[in-house]
């Protein structure tokens, strides 16, 4: 005997049509990029296409194969990159999250620190980066120090802006119930910043990829913009339109690891992962109860 009701129909049906629309969707998307590569291609075969400005898409693809899979020389060049981007991050993102609480905290090192992060940020950074390579050496070290700084703005004004910008009447209800400042910093003005930090974060880890690459286009012996670099210098544009889409694939990476994380951490703003986290925590709760 089925146990959907009556009720329930309307919503199946409902849920039927939005994966039928997304289907197709994503049906008419990869139709369009078969037809923009197919036609590309079909120029290449009919030599409409000067290999020095714009290869066929095979002769991409045999590049990225050559990169990838025969000369394999990509791999070590992209965990360089990769672990520059990530470091800097690192580092960036700690400074800039430890300035902007300690300004959200302070109204007077708020008012002192402001004008100095403003300053470093207008600072164009093709002007720092020699500077930044000069100081640092010719290594990873200055790499990570340019996306470092790169990287370092957004997570600071996300972070000051979410927490100066909380709710006053829970802050209110806060300091009524006889909360300490720690307190009300970690259970209300950190968890209701939470989003907006985590929308710079997603930020920053952009501009940390920017950083590293702009850094070996200046100076650098290892990493994919160096590769690019002497693919470009030796005129074989399907390799460095290779690499271009390999930094590409980099950047989607570091941003689904960054949606992954804010997935986990601000798991309120979606209803399906809080209604699991819900479960979890209820059925924990229910073991130490029994116990």
């Amino acid at each position: 005997m089925s146990t959907t009701s009556v009720a329930d129909t309307p919503n199946v049906a409902k849920d039927d049509g939005a994966v039928a629309i997304r289907i197709r969707r994503v049906l008419t998307h990869l139709a369009i990029f078969a037809i923009v590569i197919g036609g590309w291609e079909l120029l290449g075969a009919m030599g409409q296409l000067n290999n020095l400005i714009l290869p066929a898409p095979s002769a991409i693809a045999y590049a990225i194969v050559d990169l990838y899979f025969i000369t394999g020389k990509i791999w070590w060049h992209f965990f360089v990159t990769m672990f520059e981007a990530v470091t800097g991050f690192t580092i960036g993102v700690s400074i800039g999250v430890t300035l902007a609480i300690v300004a959200g905290l302070n109204a007077t090192f708020r008012r002192y620190i402001a004008p100095y992060v403003v300053l470093v940020q207008v600072t164009p950074l093709i002007a720092v980066a020699p500077l930044m390579i000069a100081w640092l050496g010719f290594g990873w070290s200055s790499k990570i120090g340019i996306a470092a700084l790169v990287c370092f703005f957004a997570p600071f004004v996300n972070t000051l802006t979410g927490l100066l910008n909380i709710d006053p009447d829970a802050e209110e209800m806060f300091r009524s119930l006889g909360a300490s400042k720690r307190q009300v910093f970690w259970k209300l003005m950190l968890p209701s910043s939470l989003p907006i930090i985590m929308a710079g974060l997603k930020t920053a880890m952009a501009l940390s990829l920017i950083g590293a690459v702009v850094g070996e286009f200046i100076s650098a012996s290892e990493g994919v913009g160096i590769l690019m670099q002497r693919a470009s210098f030796a005129l074989n544009i399907a390799e460095s339109i290779a690499v271009l889409l390999s930094m590409a694939l980099m950047g989607v990476i570091l941003y689904a690891v960054m949606e992954i994380l804010d997935d986990r951490i601000v798991f309120w703003r979606r209803d399906v992962r809080m209604q699991r986290v819900s479960r979890r925590r209820a059925a924990a709760w229910a073991v130490s109860g029994a116990n």
